[in-house]
Order: structure tokens, then C-alpha cells, then sequence
């Protein structure tokens, strides 16, 4: 019996220590000066801090570091222009490749966004950009002029963007080369007050999909990540290739790389089923495209994301700072906050401190 009663009372006690909030004791008692209010750009302020506080962050109000856009800033570019840019370059592949005009980049407005199968993507109509452009033409990449899309616009449509790719049967025109698209840029003509650019899309969120014209029986090796675009053709497929040859060991259900016993065992291999090679097959080596089709990109109100502060303090753990300096670059009058905060796991308290600062030229 006692026990069971000693069971409840660390019961009970587990309860109440779960649901027991842990208070904040004092708000930060918390001032920062500077020695003058005006100060040459290129010049170090020194911000004095006296009293203490947890944490302490820092908002020199330039952009992007603007406390009146710590929940998220956002730019209208309706109407205000686009424009392109990206950077190119062409590998040799393998086996080394030499087809020439393989590449072409276009856009349209009319697409219906069936991205299924490669007719359909072409029943849009395109419009061929691809001489407005500066192309790498080898392995490394080659920055493209800046394009200005604001004549390809329409009112109240989104405008996509193609990579097109073209494989002309290898066997006469020289095996197939790689394609290489970086840093897809799609910035609004308007910037922000200092000159920044805003950015309507990039390389990942342009959405880029692979649209293959035979992805069955001639697949594209083409693929899109995060970073890159790669467009690339089909295999040739050679009657010469060791696929085509059934006594290939990897025919072989006998061999040791399929026996989990053996030491050549590898737990990935999959015994396939042999398909000769048929010389009537058109899909040896046919002529096939393959476009990277980006997403509807509409201009209109784009989220810039939140405005970040430098940490000054960063836990109750680091050292108490008694001067935080910081260097103006560019000429204006900028409202520097400063956030300071105690905090327990459950609650908060704040105090927020606003220096005003001129910068002038050097």
C-alpha cells in the first residue's frame, strides 16, 4: 500500500513540475549611447551598452537589416519590367560528344502548363531568345548578358521559360554533349531604395521540369537539382555494347556479385533480363528533344523575406559586451535598433532602444 501511495505522489509531482512555466524576472535594464550622431561613411561608430541583458541583437537600418521589416518585407513589381540573366557551359559528356546547336533557350506566355508530355509543350507558342545571349562554350561557365524581357510581357499572364535540347542521331552527327545551366536569375527592373536588385526568381524557385520526348524508349539523361540544370540526349545504344552480349556476367544468375555468402556480394546488384540488340529498332539512335520548362513566373507582390540583426550578445553564456562597433558604408540617416531580451524556455522580456545615425560621405 504505501508503494502504491509513493506511485501517485511521484505522479503528482511529475505533473505539476510539467506544467510549472518558468517566469522572466526582471525586463533588460538596458541603454546604448554613441559619442555623436554624425559620422563619415567608412568610419566606425562605437555604440556604448550599460546595463545587461540575455540576448542582444543589433538592426543597422539598411536593407535587409531594417527592425520595421523584422516580420517580412515585400516589393510590388507589377508592371515594373524583367529581366535575365544566367550562366551557361557545355561538357563533352561521355563518350566525348561534338554536335554543335544543341542548345536554345526560349519563352512564352501562352502555355498551358501541361507539363505531360513534350507535344504538349510545344503547342505553346515560343519566342527564340537564345542570340540575345553570350553562351560558354566549354566545361566552364560563362555569365550571359543580361536580357531585358519587359517587351515579352503580356498584362495578367505569367511568362515560362524553356532550355531546349536537341540530339541528332549520333551515329552521323558526333555523340551528344552535356548542357549546363547555373544561377537562372529573373530580377525586377525596379530595385529597392539602395539600388538592390529584387529578386522575382531564381535557379531553384524558376521551378525548371524536365519535358523528355521518347522518356520510355529513348530517355534523356538530362536532370534538374537545386543548383544546376543539365541537359543532356539519350544513349546511343551500340550493337558493340557488353549489354548486348548475353554471355555477360551480369546475365549470369551464378555470379558471386548476387550470392549474399560471397565476398563479391553487392547488395545493390539485380540479376536483368537480357534484350538483344535489334537493329530495326528506331530508338537506337533517333533524333529526340528534351526542354526544361520552368514555372509560371507572374510579377506582381514578391516576398522578400524577413530583415535579419547582427547577434551582439548571443546566450546568457557569452560575454557581456560593453562596446559594439559597426561600419556604415553608404551616405544616409539610418535608424540603428538595438533589441535586447532576457528569456526563460517559456517566456519573454524585451526592451527595444533606437539610435538615430547620419552617415556622410568620406
Amino acid at each position: 500500500m504505501k508503494f502504491r501511495c509513493y506511485i501517485i505522489l511521484s505522479a503528482l509531482l511529475a505533473t505539476v513540475s510539467c506544467t510549472k512555466e518558468f517566469d522572466v524576472k526582471d525586463t533588460p535594464d538596458f541603454v546604448v549611447t554613441t559619442e555623436a550622431n554624425t559620422y563619415k561613411a567608412g568610419e566606425p561608430i562605437k555604440f556604448q551598452i550599460k546595463g545587461s541583458a540575455d540576448i542582444i541583437s543589433f538592426y543597422s537600418g539598411e536593407i535587409y537589416q531594417d527592425y520595421a521589416f523584422k516580420d517580412g518585407r515585400q516589393a510590388d513589381v507589377t508592371g515594373k519590367g524583367l529581366t535575365l540573366s544566367f550562366k551557361s557551359g557545355v561538357a563533352p559528356g561521355t563518350p566525348p560528344g561534338t554536335q554543335a546547336d544543341q542548345f536554345s533557350i526560349l519563352t512564352s506566355t501562352d502555355f498551358s502548363g501541361n507539363y505531360a508530355d513534350l507535344a504538349s509543350v510545344k503547342a505553346a507558342t515560343w519566342t527564340d531568345i537564345t542570340d540575345s545571349f553570350t553562351l560558354g562554350t566549354a566545361a566552364a561557365l560563362v555569365t550571359s548578358d543580361t536580357l531585358d524581357l519587359s517587351n515579352f510581357l503580356v498584362d495578367g499572364k505569367p511568362i515560362y521559360f524553356a532550355l531546349r535540347y536537341v540530339n541528332r542521331p549520333q551515329v552521323d552527327n558526333g555523340f551528344a554533349q552535356q548542357w549546363l545551366i547555373e544561377s537562372f536569375t529573373l530580377n525586377s527592373k525596379d530595385t529597392l531604395s539602395n539600388g538592390a536588385a529584387i529578386s522575382v526568381a531564381d535557379q531553384v524557385h524558376s521551378g525548371f521540369r524536365i519535358v523528355d520526348q521518347y522518356p520510355n524508349d529513348a530517355p534523356a539523361r538530362s536532370q534538374v537539382t537545386t543548383t544546376r540544370v543539365t541537359l543532356y540526349g539519350p544513349a546511343y545504344k551500340d550493337p558493340n555494347d557488353p549489354i548486348f552480349d548475353p554471355n555477360n556476367p551480369i546475365f549470369d544468375p551464378e555470379n558471386p556479385i548476387y550470392n549474399p555468402d560471397s565476398s563479391a556480394y553487392i547488395p545493390t546488384a539485380v540479376l536483368p533480363k537480357f534484350v538483344p540488340y535489334d537493329p530495326n529498332n528506331s530508338y537506337n539512335d533517333p533524333y529526340s528533344e528534351n526542354w526544361a520548362v520552368s514555372a509560371p513566373i507572374s510579377l506582381g507582390t514578391v516576398d522578400l523575406g524577413k530583415d535579419w540583426a547582427v547577434a551582439v550578445r548571443s546566450s546568457v553564456y557569452a560575454a557581456k559586451p560593453a562596446v559594439f562597433s559597426y561600419t556604415y558604408k553608404t551616405p544616409g540617416t539610418y535608424k540603428a535598433y538595438f533589441v535586447a531580451s532576457n528569456n526563460t524556455i517559456d517566456k519573454s522580456k524585451e526592451v527595444v532602444k533606437e539610435v538615430d545615425v547620419t552617415i556622410t560621405p568620406e
